[in-house]
C-alpha cells in the first residue's frame, strides 16, 4: 500500500490565486469609496455575472448595498502599493482616492465611478444579495466593461492581459502573473 502524500488541514479559503480588485462605489463625490477586494469571481457567462463578498462593517458594505451597483477595477503593477494600502485603511478615515492619487471618473451604466488608472473596470448591478457567515456577497450582472485603451491590440482588439501586467493575490501576498504556458483549447487543437 502506497503512503499518502497529502496532509489534511482545517477547512479554510485556500482557492488562489485571485484578483487583487479595487472595487469602487457611491453615486457622488462626497460618496466615493473603494475597498480592496480578492473574494470575488465569475458566476455565469450568458448573462455575465460575478460576485464580490464584502464583510458587513466595512462602509463601502453599506454603500454598495443601498445604490445596488459597484465597480471591479482589476489591478495591475502599477497599482499594487494603491491596492495594499486600500485593503487595510478604512474609508471612515480616509479619502482613499485622494490618498493614493487615483481619478474617480463616473462609470457609463452604473451609478458609481471607475478608477480611470485600472486598465479594466468591469461596472455591476446586484441582482442578489446572500448573507454568509462574516460576508454578504453580491450576487450581479455585469453591465458594462470599460478597457484602457493601451491595453487594446491593434490586430485583434482584444484585451492583452499580458501587455496589462495584471496582478495575483495568494494568501497574504501579491503576484505578478508569470508566462502563458497554453490557452484555452489548446491541448486538443488540430496541428
Amino acid at each position: 500500500m502506497n503512503e499518502k502524500s497529502h496532509v489534511s488541514w482545517k477547512p479554510g479559503t485556500l482557492i488562489y490565486p485571485l484578483p487583487a480588485a479595487l472595487v469602487s462605489c457611491g453615486k457622488t463625490p462626497d460618496e466615493y469609496n473603494v475597498l480592496t477586494i480578492s473574494w470575488l469571481g465569475t458566476l455565469c457567462s450568458s448573462p455575465p455575472m460575478c460576485y464580490v463578498s464584502v464583510r458587513r462593517e466595512r462602509k463601502s458594505y453599506e454603500i454598495i448595498k443601498a445604490n445596488g451597483e459597484f465597480v471591479i477595477n482589476l489591478t495591475n503593477e502599477a497599482l499594487a502599493f494603491a491596492a495594499d494600502w486600500c485593503g487595510v485603511r478604512s474609508g471612515r478615515d480616509y479619502n482613499k482616492f485622494k490618498e493614493m492619487n487615483l481619478t474617480p471618473v463616473m462609470a457609463e451604466k452604473v451609478n458609481a465611478p471607475i478608477i480611470k488608472e485600472a486598465p479594466l473596470c468591469i461596472e455591476c448591478r446586484i441582482k442578489e444579495i446572500i448573507t454568509l457567515g462574516t460576508h454578504d456577497m453580491f450576487i450581479s450582472e455585469v453591465i458594462n466593461i470599460q478597457a484602457d485603451k493601451q491595453y487594446i491590440d491593434p490586430e485583434t482588439q482584444s484585451f492583452d492581459m499580458a501587455k496589462a501586467k495584471l496582478i495575483a493575490y495568494s494568501h497574504g501576498h501579491y503576484y505578478k502573473l508569470g508566462e502563458e504556458i497554453g490557452k484555452f483549447g489548446w491541448t486538443v487543437k488540430k496541428k
